[in-house]
């Protein structure tokens, strides 16, 4: 027989059963954003999205139980960056991660408030996204993936790899903030090796296009493309017309 002390804490605990039920029903949905340039079905994008979505799942947040990502692909000119921009942070979300330095400005243009996580940024402090790397402050902190000092062994590698060069382009996308340093030290070794280097501003692929075969029609040249969107969405084209003019080039990541 039960007691009346054990029947009353039974009876407590069934009572509770359907609010633990609910509770677990009524867990807090998280959103976040996510503004990159390249496209969704980008082999580069998928490997970062499962890098993401692994992470997030070794801290026991899953997707479409109690967070939600908002994509924003494919944000290769200054307008639709603004544009997309806008768009998450009207969203409210938790917080919005993004790509390169091309992507966090408008971001952090767009809400000083709305946390945001950056990769791919070669300098957040010259940029202005952080006030230094060992105390960000503001909305704003992330990964930087380069020192402008590595840009300086680019020329170095290239003269190795293709002795005759006498002659640098270096493609750039001049919107980019980190593009300036990368360049200047760039330029600060190339004379010591033999180098005119030039910076070769480009904004879309027909650009590219048509800058690089005007660079080629003279001889002994050579190509640094410095890492950016721009650069990482039309790597394919990039490489392509390199082979096509002969152009030994020195890329900041694996392209293929």
């Amino acid at each position: 027989m039960i007691e009346r002390r054990e029947f009353i804490t039974l009876l407590g605990g069934a009572a509770a059963w359907p609010l633990a039920a609910r509770a677990q029903q009524r867990e807090p949905m998280r959103r976040i954003g996510f503004l990159t340039s390249q496209a969704a079905h980008d082999p580069l994008s998928q490997a970062w999205m499962a890098a993401l979505l692994q992470g997030l799942q070794d801290l026991g947040w899953t997707v479409g139980r109690n967070v939600r990502i908002d994509y924003r692909w494919g944000a290769t000119d200054g307008e639709l960056k603004r544009r997309y921009a806008a768009e998450l942070v009207a969203l409210a979300p938790d917080v919005i991660v993004t790509t390169g330095d091309s992507n966090t400005g408008p971001v952090q243009q767009a809400s000083r408030t709305v946390p945001i996580v950056f990769a791919q940024v070669p300098d957040p402090v010259a940029a202005g996204f952080v006030a230094s790397l060992s105390r960000p402050g503001g909305n704003a902190t992330g990964f930087t993936n380069f020192e402008y000092g590595m840009s300086g062994k680019w020329p170095e590698l290239l003269k190795q790899i293709a002795p005759h060069a006498t002659r640098v382009a270096v493609l750039r996308d001049p919107t980019v903030p980190g593009g300036i340093g990368e360049l200047g030290a760039i330029q600060a070794v190339a004379p010591a090796l033999g180098l005119d280097s030039a910076p070769i501003d480009v904004r879309n692929a027909a650009e590219i296009e048509n800058a690089m075969a005007e660079f080629a029609r003279t001889p002994n040249g050579a190509l640094i493309v410095l890492p950016n969107g721009l650069a990482l969405v039309h790597r394919e084209l990039i490489i392509a017309l390199a082979a096509r003019h002969r152009l030994p080039a020195v890329y900041p990541i694996a392209f293929s």
